[in-house]
């Protein structure tokens, strides 16, 4: 009888270590999107930033080319 006890116990503490591991992959997988949506807001930032100094410079010689 107390063989079943443990087993059952046993088993519960399977299923609730794959839960637990199912959620942290679910965290994980949230981070990384999150990493790639700040990585590419700061990509495009930089590109907005370098477009606008180009233009800045483009103005600059049109301005003194007349």
């Amino acid at each position: 009888m107390g063989i079943w006890i443990e087993l059952g116990v046993f088993g519960l503490v399977l299923v609730f270590a794959f839960w637990q591991m199912h959620d942290v992959r679910k965290a994980q997988e949230q981070t990384r999107l999150q990493r790639e949506r700040e990585k590419a807001e700061q990509e495009a930032e930089q590109k907005a930033e370098q477009e606008a100094q180009e233009n800045a410079q483009a103005n600059v010689q049109e301005e003194a080319q007349k």
